[in-house]
């Protein structure tokens, strides 16, 4: 994956060692994939991705999770991995963006998120108990309803 600038030449060495990764029959990491986002949105980066913002990626995004939706349907596990490769791109692009404005970063995501599956399945993560899926929807909900309180009541204090 080299690295274009607005002439057409490349930036960098780092985005050539990007392309190198994959011809050795490497995978691409998540840190490589965190690495590519912030190279695209550089100054020598794409000028389309740096011009991007949370609003303009909406269709994108609403795009992206339809093609998701669309290859479970269709019981496409090949589409279904490479659409799931973009809605994780736009994650990471809208992750990227908020790190540009000093609002969260990426692993601010991946933190908030699995504290959020632990905190809502004490019944593997704690002591609870629960003896079937429907009790374990139960306790999600009710996890979920006490947590959405707790917010608003902060939001109100505020």
């Amino acid at each position: 994956m080299d690295q274009i600038n607005e002439t057409g030449t490349n930036n960098t060495d780092k985005s050539k060692n990007m392309d190198k990764i994959h011809e050795s029959g490497k995978k691409y990491t998540f840190e490589d994939l965190r690495e590519i986002m912030r190279t695209l949105r550089s100054e020598n980066g794409c000028p389309w991705d740096r011009r991007q913002t949370h609003e303009s990626l909406i269709p994108c995004l609403e795009e992206e999770a339809g093609e998701v939706i669309d290859a479970i349907r269709n019981q496409d596990p090949e589409n279904l991995c490479e659409e799931l490769g973009d809605l994780l791109f736009q994650v990471m692009s809208h992750s990227q963006i908020a790190e540009e404005k000093g609002l969260f970063t990426i692993d601010d995501v991946v933190d908030g998120v699995s504290a959020k599956m632990v905190r809502r399945h004490p019944n593997v993560f704690g002591d609870e108990k629960v003896n079937s899926s429907e009790e374990g929807l139960d306790l999600w909900n009710r996890i979920k309803t006490e947590e959405k309180s707790k917010k608003e009541q902060k939001t109100l204090t505020k």
